[in-house]
């Protein structure tokens, strides 16, 4: 058990460490399109390979129809990703996985207006304190702060919306697809979003190189092969309850993350904050896990 657990942690963590290692990239002349694009192209590439070598006998599970759900389920993911580093090139780092973490309560409003599952009273006193704790740690009543823009703050709502839309659609699409082949179809949907969206800035202002090749691998493995692989090795054993409070362990990983490879500022309100908006996310997990 302890080993499976450290898995889930480790996998969040992964996901935790991308938004500062992309304004990393970003020092070095590269821009959101080109690093989302790369990182999918390379993710697919990487998933699809483990998923011919070690699940090669399971492939006929995979129907035409549940290929292009996940391919739609990966467009989403991949605008997702986009817009969020899009968003960490106008403010922090700290203040975009902030702002994403709000896909949980968005993730309630979606399956109420698509499912008919309509939030409990509990969900929604505890999407108050999670909104609680995202304006302390967020420092969103100092608007005039260096790091804030609100066209970052645009950009990375959308993405929690989108992401939302992911983990709806992740939920319920491709149950029985073995998971590496799910994850590389996920990716390639991925990967044709950004594309789709960012044809003419891939087209003519890309900079492609071993600069850029170096970002994408190192961003596909922490972000698109790690995760779920020990996911899918360690969620199983955990269970979806526990797994989903360890999973939130993104949140203080990508802020202390930010804290010491981008010196980025963490007083004790955004810490109040913080602290809120864990225990928020923790009692939401807690409470789905009872009645599921």
């Amino acid at each position: 058990m302890t080993k499976s657990i450290s898995m889930v942690l480790a996998g969040a963590a992964s996901f935790g460490i991308l938004s500062s290692f992309v304004k990393l990239a970003y020092q070095e002349g590269y821009n959101p399109a080109e690093i989302a694009f790369s990182q999918a192209v390379v993710g697919a590439l990487l998933l699809s390979a483990l998923a011919c070598f070690t699940q090669p006998a399971q492939k006929s599970l995979l129907t035409r129809k549940n290929s292009l759900y996940l391919l739609g389920t990966g467009a989403a993911i991949g605008l997702s990703t986009y817009l969020y580093y899009q968003s960490v090139q106008s403010i922090s780092a700290s203040l975009a996985i902030v702002l994403l973490m709000q896909f949980t309560w968005i993730g309630l409003l979606l399956e109420w207006a698509f499912f008919q599952k309509r939030p409990s009273r509990m969900e929604l006193l505890i999407t108050l304190f999670i909104l609680t704790g995202t304006v302390l740690a967020g420092k969103l009543l100092e608007p005039k702060q260096a790091s804030f823009s609100w066209v970052g703050v645009f950009f990375v709502l959308v993405a929690s919306v989108t992401y939302a839309i992911y983990i709806v659609a992740n939920s319920r699409v491709g149950k029985a697809v073995p998971y590496l082949t799910k994850s590389a179809l996920t990716m390639i949907g991925s990967a044709l979003a950004i594309l789709a969206v960012n044809a003419p800035t891939l087209a003519f202002e890309n900079h492609v190189g071993s600069g850029l090749i170096k970002w994408a691998l190192f961003l596909a493995l922490f972000g698109t092969v790690i995760p779920p692989v020990l996911f899918a090795k360690g969620i199983p054993r955990v269970g979806a309850g526990l797994s989903g409070i360890l999973m939130t362990a993104e949140l203080p990983v990508a802020l202390l993350t930010a804290h010491f490879l981008l010196n980025e500022s963490l007083d004790g309100i955004q810490l109040v904050g913080i602290v809120i908006m864990l225990g928020s996310l923790v009692a939401m997990n807690v409470y789905k896990g009872r009645n599921e």
